[in-house]
Parts: C-alpha cells; sequence; structure tokens
C-alpha cells in the first residue's frame, strides 16, 4: 500500500519515509519544499506542491491509502512574534489537509505533534491525561488540529494518531538524511557546530534553573525512533485500532551540560559556550512518560543520548564535506 507522506522533504518527514520503505510501504511524498530540502527526496517520487494546492493535493491523496503529516511550521520563537504565520500554515493549512482527505476518502491520518500542546506541565514526566493548556501560537496551532481531528473522528470517521514529540534529534544511521535547519535552532547541531572552528559559541540560556546542573533539561529522542513509532502507529490504524494520542520520548531527561558533555565525547573537542540568562517561557524540564506508547504500540525508544549524537555528528560532517 502506499502512504502520502506531507512534508516528506523535511527532517523528520523524510526520516519516516526511509522507515516506511524499510517496511515495505510504498511512499509518495509531497513538499513545498519551503523548508524541505529535494536532496532529502532522493530515491523517493516527490510531488512539489502546497497543502492549499487542494486540487494537486487530491490527486497524490488518491493514490494512497493512508496520509502522514508534518509539514508545518515548528519554531515557538517564531510563532510568538507572526502568529499569522503559524496560524495560516499550521491551522488553515491543516484543514486543507484534513477536508481534502475526507473528501477522496482517505480515512487514516498520523500527525506530527508536540509535546508544545501541553505547555508548562504541572508535574513531570508528563503522561497524555495532563491538561493540553498551550503557552504560544505554535502550540496552539498543533493544539487546534488535534481537535479539529477528534471532531472529524466522530463526525466523518477520520482515524488518527496524533505522535507527541519530544526534543527530536540525530540522525540517519546510513548518513541519508538529518538535520538542516534554517536558521539551525536545536541544542544537539548548535553544540556540534560550536565544536568546530566555523560554528558560532553555544548559547546557555541559563544556569540557575531547579535541576541537578542548572540548567535546562529536555527529553532527546533520535529521530529514527520517532519514525519508527509512526509506521507502529499506521499498523494500529490499519489493524482497526482506536484514534491515539500519544507522547513520545525516552521518558529520561538530559541537561544542557550533559549535552554538552556528549558532544565533546563524540567530537574530542571543546564545546565553545557563552553563557547567558533564562529566555523567557522556558520550563526547567520537559521529559515525557512514554509508557502508553509501549503499551499501545510496543514501541520504546532504543537509542541512547550519545547514538543520538554520534548520527548528528556524522550527518553534519557528510553533509559538509
Amino acid at each position: 500500500m502506499t502512504v502520502l507522506v506531507v512534508g516528506g522533504a523535511g527532517y523528520i518527514g523524510s526520516h519516516a519515509a526511509r522507515v516506511l520503505r524499510r517496511h515495505g510501504f510504498d511512499v509518495l511524498l509531497y513538499d513545498n519544499l519551503s523548508t524541505g530540502h529535494a536532496a532529502l527526496a532522493k530515491g523517493f517520487e516527490l510531488v512539489a506542491g502546497d497543502v492549499a494546492e487542494t486540487g494537486k493535493l487530491a490527486d497524490a491523496m488518491k493514490r494512497s491509502q493512508a496520509v502522514m503529516h508534518f509539514a508545518a511550521s515548528a519554531y515557538v520563537g517564531e510563532s510568538v512574534k507572526e502568529p499569522r504565520k503559524y496560524f495560516r500554515n499550521n491551522v488553515e493549512g491543516g484543514l486543507a489537509l484534513l477536508n481534502t482527505a475526507v473528501d477522496v476518502g482517505l480515512r487514516n491520518v498520523i500527525f506530527s505533534s508536540t509535546c508544545a500542546v501541553y505547555g508548562v506541565p504541572a508535574k513531570v514526566p508528563i503522561n497524555e491525561d495532563q491538561p493540553r493548556q498551550p503557552v504560544n501560537p505554535y502550540g496552539i496551532s498543533k493544539l487546534f488540529f488535534e481537535r479539529a481531528m477528534e471532531s472529524y473522528d466522530v463526525a466523518y470517521g477520520l482515524r488518527f494518531a496524533s505522535l507527541r514529540y519530544f526534543n527530536a534529534a540525530g540522525a540517519d544511521e546510513a548518513g541519508e538524511t538529518g538535520e538542516c535547519h534554517d536558521p539551525e535552532s536545536h541544542l544537539i547541531p548548535l553544540a556540534l557546530r560550536a565544536a568546530t572552528d566555523q560554528g558560532p559559541a553555544l548559547q546557555v540560556f541559563g544556569t540557575d534553573y531547579p535541576t541537578a546542573d542548572g540548567t535546562c533539561v529536555r527529553d532527546y529522542v533520535h529521530v529514527t525512533d520517532l519514525a519508527e513509532a509512526h509506521v507502529k502507529a499506521l499498523e494500529h490504524l490499519l489493524g482497526g485500532g482506536n484514534s491515539i494520542a500519544l507522547n513520545l520520548g525516552t521518558g529520561r531527561g538530559h541537561s544542557v551540560n550533559e549535552v554538552m558533555t556528549a558532544v565533546e565525547g563524540v567530537t574530542g573537542r571543546p564545546v565553545r559556550k557563552q553563557l547567558g540568562p533564562r529566555r523567557p517561557g522556558d520550563p526547567p524540564a520537559l521529559v515525557a512518560d512514554p509508557s502508553r506508547a509501549e503499551a499501545v504500540l510496543g514501541w520504546k525508544a532504543k537509542r541512547s543520548l550519545t547514538e543520538i549524537v554520534s548520527t548528528a555528528w556524522q550527518w553534519m560532517q557528510r553533509s559538509s564535506a
């Protein structure tokens, strides 16, 4: 069967495409290439189009039996400054995708959601029963789409899996795809750049958090582990399973200092850094309780922080060669 991967030339979508293919699925990519990269789609059929181009999207959906939706604007800080962009891309674009799916009779949707739907958590680790109270337009836009899918499930029989990522990181072990954001805002690639002569010093925002070493703690999950969860979620829906919303993380947090130590261990080089004040709105710790994903899908993150950093470093070296 064919799976349509919308946003398939992006970071997580391109990894999902490769894992789908390894599991025997045919894959069709759909991407407007505004932030995606044609090079990451190499070896796959790519339809260059926007989700707002519903005619083109419908043609691609008619060739598919399920859709994975990764196309979204995804910078928290930018969403605060440009909420119009986020509601246009993530909400209006998302509704265009859902409406097109319903119109063509496609009923299985896997959605790339985020732990940002929880906002500042009441407790850590975070399970799926915690209130969804996003504190920025990015999280609000993702929650809107989750709510829309819930309504479409009731009204139209659209079945969905909403997968709430924590911190996606790392790169494909085979070296075929990895992170190439512009601008780059993720800690691990920034720390890797700061371990080279070319990259700027790493900005460390806050050293006085109520954590073990004073720096923020996050749950870093390898992007290939995330991609494998998408395939398991798809198999769950295809097997007649109900719609689900699940947290995807390792269940273990690592501080900014721990990440820098891991980067120095992998590269053998010091991470140049600049210490600064906290950023407004950064919670001290965001860590998943992934137990429901294991119970429902049989999924568990396998790759360690060292493996995450090692694959990201290999990708950085390969892509800059």
